[in-house]
């Protein structure tokens, strides 16, 4: 990535989170629909990227078709409808073959894009003056004390919303150098509380544990 983007990103504080020499945790090998990201870059993107609609997201991507192996035998289909997006700005990569559509294919690659620049594109937060952004405070369970019922039901990781809220807790869970206990106390929950949050998604449970075994702290189980 060219050396102005850097520059541009460190201004914005923005960052994408280095992967280990594997392919990152939360991604798969399998064919049929895999979250994967071999990216090292720094960005100057960041919570814009998932506050943008599918149009405007796409216009970032490059986009490759390719042919599956996935499920079907001998009425297996033999065209191009595997899809594999490039994010260029980052170099995150998502693809998706589940499907015989090309079209729903897309549409799920572009998913798993989203959920892979929240996993990985970290924005600066300061932690003195921490306030939580919307996003975060309405995945939250009712019982945290900053939370108010004007802010509607909790969003869980079913909802497509989940994905911001989860980029801004990773946010704040790198800045506290992976302290779940000083995380919590930011966002007005008991430790268990917010280990239960994180343990009800799988890829934010990895990303988690992946931040804290560098830290040397236990994984959360």
């Amino acid at each position: 990535m060219s050396s102005k983007i850097r520059e541009n990103a460190k201004l914005r504080g923005l960052s994408v989170i280095r992967p280990s020499t594997r392919e990152a945790a939360f991604s798969t090998n399998s064919s049929s629909g895999s979250l994967s990201n071999t990216s090292t870059c720094e960005t100057s993107g960041g919570r814009e990227y998932l506050m943008m609609t599918d149009e405007q997201l796409m216009s970032q991507c490059e986009m490759d078709t390719f042919k599956s192996s996935g499920p079907g035998g001998q009425h297996r289909n033999k065209r191009e409808t595997a899809v594999r997006l490039k994010h260029l700005p980052t170099g995150i990569i998502a693809q998706a073959a589940e499907d015989r559509s090309q079209h729903k294919n897309r549409a799920s690659a572009l998913a798993r894009l989203r959920t892979l620049l929240a996993l990985k594109v970290r924005n600066t937060v300061d932690i003195d003056a921490y306030i939580p952004p919307l996003e975060l405070v309405q995945i939250l369970p009712a019982k945290s004390t900053i939370r108010g019922s004007y802010q509607g039901p909790q969003i869980g990781p079913n909802n497509t919303k989940f994905v911001m809220g989860m980029q801004a807790l990773l946010d704040l869970i790198f800045a506290v150098e992976g302290s779940v206990s000083d995380a919590a106390k930011k966002l007005g929950l008991s430790t268990g509380a917010l280990s239960r949050l994180i343990l009800s998604d799988d890829s934010l449970r990895m990303a988690v544990n992946e931040l804290r075994a560098t830290k040397g702290m236990k994984p959360l189980k």
